[in-house]
């Protein structure tokens, strides 16, 4: 696809957002006097717009580029990114672990764990979710780097430099504040800019029951049963039914335990902006709050995918096709800007190209935000400079941002060696965060596990992660960043994805196992009076009981888990 013109109209509508977006930063600066200010908002955010900040965290580029690729490369069976591997983990972070998290009055992840156990394994947390959040900091200005250069035809660094410029200011201005203000803003410009893609893109593949024809015959054409890529449970008896290659095993076990509850549970990406709102109810409802609009984004992003690949293998009727790499393959990131392009005018290119702007910046901010906030805190104030002002702490932060935007520039490079983003960031995930939930599983409901316990799983649980990967590939893959990079492949996994879920079981087992062992070896340190709201079986229940139903996390707990039973039943 060569590049498009945008018209004069799209032009105004970027122009306004980047105007808009900027502005929000500028009004918020005479606010963040304090570094609590800059990090936590102050803790005095609503409900509502620190649950629509937390699904727009998560809302980048992994969402909405990376979910639209894996609709299709392995069709309806992306959903269980959403109905298995987020809204129960959601649920859980809102019911169970809020409670120690906004109640301890940790400034953040990596200081609950100083909190809980000890020095070491806080350190130890605090550098490799620095390392994690630079990662997907990147992925996002690559794939804002793809959008531009695909639909504009600007230059790829050029591209990540202005999405880095933007990021950079608000922030810099506004802080945490800023950030969660600008999500709120781009969750709606989202919706808005994608939902007349899908209803075109249906339209063009003759509704659900041409789209349902369509990608049978293309997965008969591959090998695989007629209903593979729109039947999502039905073909996981094995890896070899379905193109994600994944068992039902590997599925609930890899992504919808590990991968799943180790993101939700315990990435301060996400729990940063609940640690804002400004009450214990607020922060405990805001993951459910983000539940519902989030359990219905699989029509919004992964659907696109489904209709791009099967437009693709009947482009004689629509004239649409994905692009192929130098290897072969189909670079399915391409999928939903290449349908921005094919089906939107002038006006709704420029709403269209708008809302993928915003899911990337707002990808980018909220790796930003988290970023600085444990440097300054976890890394810098602990190890570095303690005993500094708070003013000292508030410039530091603002100093973190710009070098870690500067940092993201070099991994967006490495996320370019993938065909599909959301596969790297599983793979980062894997490392990181599936240890960590075993630690954090065992900290909140074992008051006998101890500093040495966690420090030691996390540490070997990582090891595993990185032995597992450096003794398998995907298929057909080269070594190194895809794996194998031990010199050895003792496995080939049928996809990426199915490698990633096994790397994160094997992390997360190691670590759960490690944990357990060392901790009854060795002795608790710290009396049941310190670890009060840091414990489950020594923290006291909160009481809701005077409230109305809809701000009950229990409530609001089944009625999401009620709804997701339902899509996955729908679409069984």
């Amino acid at each position: 696809m060569t590049s498009i013109q945008l018209g004069l109209i799209d032009y105004v509508i970027l122009a306004i957002y980047f105007v808009f977006v900027l502005g929000i930063g500028w009004a918020l600066k005479r606010y963040m006097k304090t570094s609590t200010d800059f990090f936590l908002s102050g803790r005095s955010i609503p409900a509502w717009i620190t649950g629509l900040a937390f699904i727009s965290a998560n809302l980048g580029a992994q969402e909405v580029i990376g979910m639209g690729a894996s609709g299709a490369k392995y069709g309806i069976a992306t959903s269980h990114f959403y109905w298995v591997g987020a809204i129960p983990a959601m649920v859980f972070v809102g019911i169970f672990m809020m409670p120690f998290y906004y109640g301890s009055r940790a400034r953040s992840v990596p200081e609950y764990l100083k909190l809980r156990f000890d020095e070491k394994t806080r350190g130890f947390n605090a550098i490799s979710f620095a390392t994690m959040t630079v990662f997907s900091s990147g992925v996002s200005m690559y794939a804002m780097g793809l959008l531009l250069g695909t639909l504009l035809g600007w230059g790829f660094n050029f591209s990540v430099m202005v999405s880095a410029f933007i990021v950079l200011i608000y922030i810099f201005l506004g802080g945490l504040t800023s950030a969660i203000y600008n999500e709120v803003l781009q969750f709606f410009l989202i919706v808005l800019g994608f939902l007349p893609l899908v209803f075109l893109g249906l339209k063009d593949a003759g509704g659900w029951a041409g789209l349902q024809q369509r990608l049978a015959m293309m997965a008969t054409a591959q090998g695989y049963a007629p209903g593979t890529w729109t039947e999502s449970w039905r073909f996981m008896t094995t890896p070899a039914a379905n193109p994600m290659g994944v068992e039902w095993f590997g599925m609930v076990m890899g992504l919808g335990f590990v991968l799943s509850f180790g993101y939700w549970c315990t990435d301060f990406l996400v729990v940063q902006r609940a640690m804002a709102a400004n009450s214990m109810s607020a922060a405990r409802r805001t993951p459910l709050i983000a539940a519902l609009p989030k359990m219905f984004f699989p029509f919004l992003v992964i659907l696109p995918g489904m209709i791009a690949i099967a437009l693709t293998y009947h482009s004689g009727v629509s004239g649409f096709a994905l692009p192929k790499k130098m290897d072969g393959t189909f670079n399915y990131d391409l999928a939903i800007p290449m349908m921005l392009g094919h089906y939107f005018p002038s006006g709704m290119l420029g709403l269209g190209l708008t809302a993928l702007m915003a899911s990337f910046m707002s990808g980018m901010a909220g790796n930003v935000t988290a970023f600085n906030t444990v440097w300054t805190y976890d890394i810098y104030q602990s190890y570095i400079r303690p005993g500094r002002s708070d003013q000292h702490y508030l410039w530091m932060g603002r100093m973190a941002t710009i070098f870690g935007i500067a940092i993201s520039l070099a991994a967006a490079y490495v996320a370019a060696k993938f065909n599909n983003i959301m596969d790297l960031l599983q793979l980062v995930f894997a490392f990181v965060n599936a240890p960590l939930f075993a630690t954090f599983l065992l900290g909140m409901f074992w008051r006998r596990a101890t500093g040495h316990g966690a420090f030691s799983g996390l540490l070997l649980g990582t090891g595993a992660a990185a032995l597992h990967h450096g003794l398998t590939t995907p298929l057909g893959s080269a070594t190194l960043i895809k794996g194998g990079w031990l010199g050895t492949v003792l496995h080939s996994y049928p996809s990426e994805m199915a490698q990633n879920f096994w790397t994160a079981i094997f992390a997360w087992t190691i670590c759960f196992l490690v944990t357990i062992l060392i901790s009854l070896a060795t002795r608790q340190n710290r009396p049941d009076e310190e670890l009060k709201g840091l414990v489950y079986s020594l923290t006291p229940r909160s009481k809701e009981g005077n409230l109305p139903w809809h701000k009950r996390p229990a409530m609001l707990g089944l009625l999401v888990l009620g709804m997701t039973l339902l899509l996955n039943i729908i679409f069984w």
